[in-house]
């Protein structure tokens, strides 16, 4: 036999070249050797390679890590195995469940601003929410519905916080530093493949006003909401206009004394984001039983899912700044905002913003001050804004602070880039290459 040798791998030991003959239509014997030189070729570069005795189509073990059991982490535990023959999966979870955001933000009012309908994976749907737009309760138990259903749970290492992931070029592989939350023990662990599903919203943070540390009141952040507070007959600060700030500020002002709302910029309040959603509000809107029924009917709940989801999947344009239908979104956020704001009319020229609509839902009432007077700094009984005004309140809920760029929280390293630094605004390649 002739040595094997393929795309530069060596030639197998013991195995000599031979002459390669045939004969000719007279009968002679050609020789088809056209080498002039007997001594047998060698590699000539240093390599430990060897060619491995393997059937064609043998499955390689492929170890691959998912870094967090939200909304991706519980779709890539339930799709990967299904789709990637031979997969040796593990997802680092620093919680203990599965769930992400909805896991984590427990604050009153908290709901998913998106249809559920829409808000749910295509290969587990659910015909039974009970809302238009569902409460945070409701989206959770879903997920982690789809992740039982699937053996998620299998596959997810809860309490283990990833502090670092670096790539090894000498093996090929990652090397992720893990911190497990119950022993305090670090782990090194290697793989293939990384995924990163970790969202950018769950490194939250009280705000750094001069003064914090010496309010005497209840003081919390709404993704860090104490279930043991109860916000009635108190006087209450919410802190950011973002969607959990006005969630949170729109529902315990339906029990509270007053709610001093600090809101620094101007925002968007919507009722939906496209036009063929249901308006948004500060209550329940419910899904009669009766049309939940009727989904029982394949036929029936498909038109329906494919009409629910057609109204934000055919709408981007909306997304435009001098598009058409944004224009019309403006013109009818601003009208919408102009009937919700009739308790005090002043609260319009002081909301709407500069940028295009999509935002946010917010009822206005007597009980519930809109302050955009920037804070100066905090005391023993509440909080001095710079214009001089002190307000006392019995407890300061906080919607500020979250890591909004799109860097992740621990480095991730491959020869001279780490995500963590360089994907931050004004990282190597930041805005706008990682920025939407």
């Amino acid at each position: 036999m002739a040595s094997l040798e393929l795309g530069g791998f060596l030639p197998v030991d013991g195995l000599q070249p031979e002459v390669s003959t045939s004969s000719s239509s007279s009968g002679e014997t050609i020789d088809k050797n056209t080498s002039t030189d007997d001594t047998e070729w060698v590699y000539p570069h240093p390599t430990n390679f060897k060619l491995p005795e393997a059937s064609v189509d043998e499955i390689q073990k492929l170890r691959v890590a998912v870094i967090g059991a939200g909304l991706t982490g519980i779709i890539a535990g339930a799709l990967l195995p299904a789709k990637v023959p031979g997969i040796d999966l593990h997802i680092f979870e620093k919680n203990s469940d599965v769930g992400g955001t909805w896991l984590e933000n427990r604050y009153p009012g908290v709901r998913c601003d998106i249809p559920p309908l829409v808000y749910q994976s295509t290969f587990s749907p659910n015909t039974q929410w009970s809302e238009e737009y569902a409460q945070g309760a409701e989206t959770l138990e879903y997920w982690k519905s789809v992740a039982k259903k699937h053996d998620v749970y299998s596959k997810v290492r809860f309490g283990s916080k990833v502090l670092g992931a670096y790539w090894e070029p000498d093996t090929a592989q990652w090397r992720l530093e893990i911190r497990d939350f119950a022993s305090g023990e670090l782990s090194i662990q290697h793989f293939d493949f990384l995924l990163t599903v970790i969202g950018h919203f769950n490194e939250w943070k009280l705000p750094d006003y001069p003064g914090i540390d010496r309010y005497k009141g209840m003081l919390m952040h709404s993704s860090g909401w104490d279930p043991a507070f109860d916000p009635r007959d108190k006087r209450i600060a919410t802190i950011g206009n973002g969607a959990s700030g006005i969630q949170v500020t729109t529902e315990i002002r339906k029990v509270a004394a007053h709610v001093d709302h600090y809101a620094r910029s101007k925002t968007w309040i919507a009722g939906a984001f496209q036009a063929g959603a249901t308006d948004r509000k500060d209550s329940p809107i419910p899904i009669s039983q009766e049309e939940r029924n009727s989904f029982e009917d394949p036929v029936v709940y498909l038109e329906y899912r494919k009409k629910k989801e057609g109204s934000f999947w055919r709408a981007f344009g909306a997304q435009l700044a001098d598009s058409e239908s944004s224009k019309a979104a403006r013109e009818n956020f601003i009208e919408l905002m102009r009937k919700r704001s009739v308790v005090d009319p002043s609260l319009i020229d002081k909301l709407i913003p500069d940028f295009p609509p999509h935002c946010r839902p917010l009822i206005t009432q007597l009980n519930l001050t809109f302050i955009q007077t920037p804070i100066k700094e905090f005391t023993e009984e509440g909080i001095i804004t710079v214009d001089g005004v002190h307000r006392p309140v019995d407890a300061v809920i906080a919607s500020t602070g979250a890591n909004t760029h799109f860097a992740p929280p621990f480095p991730i390293v491959a020869g001279d880039t780490d995500l963590a630094r360089d994907w931050k605004y004004d990282g190597a390649f930041g805005f706008p290459s990682t920025y939407p």
